[in-house]
């Protein structure tokens, strides 16, 4: 029974400590767009690099004629 009186405070003092740390990420925008990160692995620059130029004439290998 003893026990008691030191669980209580220390579970009040945990569930406090809990909810400080809630409101510390809703205050930093934590939660603000859950979904953004996940969708822009799919949205990512899928343009093409940029290709030689294949009718290059300053190519020293290459026959002119």
């Amino acid at each position: 029974m003893e026990i008691i009186y030191l669980l209580i405070p220390l579970s009040l003092v945990l569930v406090g400590v809990i909810v400080w740390v809630f409101v510390w990420a809703i205050q930093n925008g934590q939660f603000d767009d859950l979904e953004g990160p996940a969708h822009q692995i799919l949205m990512d620059d899928d343009s093409p690099e940029a290709k030689p130029a294949e009718n290059n004439t300053d190519d020293p290998g290459k026959d002119s004629s």
